[in-house]
């Protein structure tokens, strides 16, 4: 496939819009604890939606996955239990701190993490620096950083401005400082995932050589079903134990509850989230050698789109000029390091 920059980054970013809003069709659910429909949306969008696309696109998944290496396999599940481990927080953080800042706390420490630790695990750290493109795509990522750190001071001015009837008018449950904790735990935990999907290299290389092959943009969709199936795992038997402490189990069955509505949005939540990774893969062989910066474009892309529909959800209504000169500055940044990772790629097809 012809390396085509603007065309990634364009679906990286379509992916960080899906990363943006898949917990809105969550407020549609109604009397169900939070584990009953967080384990649909894990059911729908980490097994069933992934695993019916690689069928469709991967004709060859089966035999991929049985002649991988199993260590290969064993690494790309337990990067996914990793991620599981951040992801059934990351609902808890959004809870505490809103769509906007939650997310751009969360983002940006997944951001920097995911990118940049994967190229020193493989021992190929020059990759970052060696070329101009290289070059460009690491500025990109510092620009894009700075960016997190302008909106994550905008939401430390809010904290300070706002009375606290104010906030909770926008998000019910505003605690900053609980959700500041989750944060930075679900963001370095949930960076996991893009080593699990840059560390299955060889189970990609497999979907491309052994028949029936699978075309070139979908040849990561068999290392993103194992991923998903070790984050599954977290995610199910969390949830369960849940189910059982709390004894919620019957809110699958439950007569007060709107049982259809309640199982399509939070199967719709799943299916939402996951098309932010299946972007994110998919979008990796337009890049050519500069892939790696998928990960940072992805998270900006979902902080910039989540910080936008905060505004829209009233989040950052009542702040003051600063506040909201930190926010602009922040968006700026984000999108300005969008443009850099496409800039890095005409770099290297030049």
């Amino acid at each position: 496939m012809e390396p085509n920059p603007a065309l990634g980054v364009a679906i990286f970013a379509l992916g960080g819009l899906a990363g943006a809003v898949f917990y809105l069709p969550f407020k549609k659910v109604r009397n169900w604890a939070w584990e009953s429909y967080w384990m649909i949306y894990a059911v729908v969008g980490l097994i069933v939606v992934p695993w019916l696309l690689a069928f469709v696109t991967s004709p060859n998944v089966l035999a991929v996955l049985g002649q991988s290496p199993p260590d290969t396999l064993a690494y790309c599940f337990a990067c996914g239990a990793m991620w599981g481990v951040g992801g059934f927080t990351w609902g808890l953080m959004i809870r505490y701190l809103g769509v906007g800042l939650g997310l751009a706390i969360g983002c940006g420490l997944c951001s920097a993490s995911g990118t940049l630790v994967p190229p020193v695990i493989s021992g190929n750290l020059q990759a970052l620096y060696e070329t101009h493109s290289a070059k460009a795509a690491l500025v990109g990522v510092a620009v894009s950083l700075a960016g997190i750190v302008l909106v994550g001071l905008a939401g430390m001015s809010k904290e300070n401005e706002l009375p606290e009837e104010q906030k909770k008018k926008a998000v019910a449950e505003y605690n900053f400082r609980k959700g500041l904790i989750i944060a930075i735990f679900s963001g370095l935990m949930s960076s996991a995932m893009n080593f699990g999907l840059q560390g299955g290299q060889v189970v990609q290389e497999l979907a491309g050589t052994v028949e029936p092959t699978t075309a070139t943009t979908w040849q990561g969709m068999p290392v993103l079903v194992v991923v998903l199936m070790g984050g599954f795992a977290v995610n199910f038997l969390y949830c369960l134990f849940l189910n059982l402490r709390n004894k919620t189990l019957g809110d699958y069955a439950k007569k007060d509850a709107p049982l259809a509505g309640n199982f399509v949005f939070a199967g719709l939540a799943g299916a939402i989230w996951c098309s932010q990774f299946i972007c994110l893969k998919t979008a990796e062989p337009a890049m050519g050698q500069t892939a790696y910066v998928g990960w940072a474009v992805l998270m900006a892309s979902a902080i910039l789109f989540s910080t936008l529909l905060g505004i829209l959800l009233g989040e950052w209504k009542g702040t003051s000029a600063r506040t909201r000169a930190f926010l602009a500055a922040g968006l700026a940044f984000l999108v300005f390091s969008s443009v850099l990772a496409g800039y890095s790629g005409y770099l290297k097809a030049a």
